[in-house]
């Protein structure tokens, strides 16, 4: 959409000079985007939907897709589609933004939040298990965990969350040359249904597995050698939920070396996170209806493109500035 052509556009930019600006390497660079057809996958469906991007990415044999990927069992896919994509280290990138957060005079404080204590439709203070913090506005970017926090504060807001789980490898010998993910991602169809009207109820008590998980394998390789291997999304209404690792891990080995048999036995450590998402397929910024002093920024299924031309807009839209993709991106909507 124009929308999002427009974010990832000025994403580009912003990152280009964001490791100066940070005072932080970002290790942002440009690598090869390997989109595996698996096959059974329709590769001509598969064309027409990625001829809508801006820069549509070309089909290439399982010959030239192994010459671009060594790793690669040509045995196990029909080919696939390939395009240039940014990359950067998140780990590293949210360490740079929070350290130039404190050289501007921000203070961080790290503490489990209760509630937002409200009155007469105004929010005044976050409580948090140790005190409570008094505020003019109070901006909620709690990923997963936006919706319980808002809703215990009786604001409603239709965010959802997947469990996310991966695995994390040290540094390797092995050098995977792209970054592999399905052409034929499950993701946003998972999200679709998650948040359809007719299992919005589901939603309101937990213990419910709104639909059955899914898992893209895939993988990426960073510049200190480590690897990330993923992912497997589990649609579980209790945040708090119990993951139990073993199953998950498994699965993402057996997943993943199927594409790239090398990766499924290296050593690693699994991981699990809340993943939020809205009923639109984009991220809801910006305040609510009815409810003042508090914002929510949330929703980010994409936060390395979304997150730094977003949270520019709103920072401007806060202090006044008219923006039209953030009024797109409202709660009411």
């Amino acid at each position: 959409s124009r929308l999002t052509r427009v974010l990832c556009q000025e994403a580009r930019e912003i990152y280009q000079s964001l490791s100066e600006e940070l005072e932080t390497d970002t290790q942002f660079r440009e690598l090869d985007l390997l989109l595996t057809i698996d096959l059974k996958d329709d590769s001509e469906q598969l064309a027409a939907d990625y001829a809508r991007c801006a820069t549509p990415p070309t089909w290439v044999s399982v010959a030239d897709a192994c010459a671009l990927e060594p790793l690669l069992n040509r045995n196990a896919i029909a080919g696939a589609f390939t395009v240039r994509q940014g990359h950067i280290h998140p780990g590293k990138t949210t360490q740079g933004y929070l350290k130039a957060f404190r050289r501007c005079g921000g203070e961080i404080e790290i503490a489990r939040v209760v509630e937002l204590v409200s009155s007469s439709d105004t929010i005044k203070a976050v409580k948090t298990v140790a005190a409570t913090y008094h505020t003019a506005n109070t901006v909620v970017c709690a990923g997963g965990l936006s919706r319980t926090l808002l809703k215990a504060s009786g604001i409603p807001v239709y965010l959802y969350f997947t469990h996310e789980e991966m695995i994390e490898t040290p540094r390797v010998d092995i050098k995977l040359q792209t970054i592999v993910i399905p052409a034929d991602t499950k993701r946003f169809q998972l999200e679709q249904q998650a948040s359809n009207k007719s299992v919005e109820h589901l939603w309101n008590k937990p213990g419910h597995e709104v639909i059955r998980p899914i898992l893209d394998a895939g993988a990426v390789q960073f510049l200190d050698g480590s690897l990330r291997m993923g992912q497997l999304s589990r649609v579980l209404t209790d945040p708090y939920a119990t993951i139990a690792p073993d199953k998950g891990e498994a699965e993402i080995r057996t997943q993943v070396g199927k594409i790239l048999p090398a990766l499924e036995k290296l050593p690693g450590t699994w991981h699990h996170c809340l993943v939020a998402f809205s009923n639109t397929g984009l991220p809801v910024v910006g305040s609510f209806s009815g409810v003042e002093g508090v914002y929510i920024f949330s929703g980010f299924t994409n936060p390395l493109v979304c997150v730094p031309p977003l949270a520019k807009r709103f920072a401007n839209w806060v202090q006044g500035q008219e923006d039209e993709i953030i009024a797109k991106l409202s709660p009411a909507n």
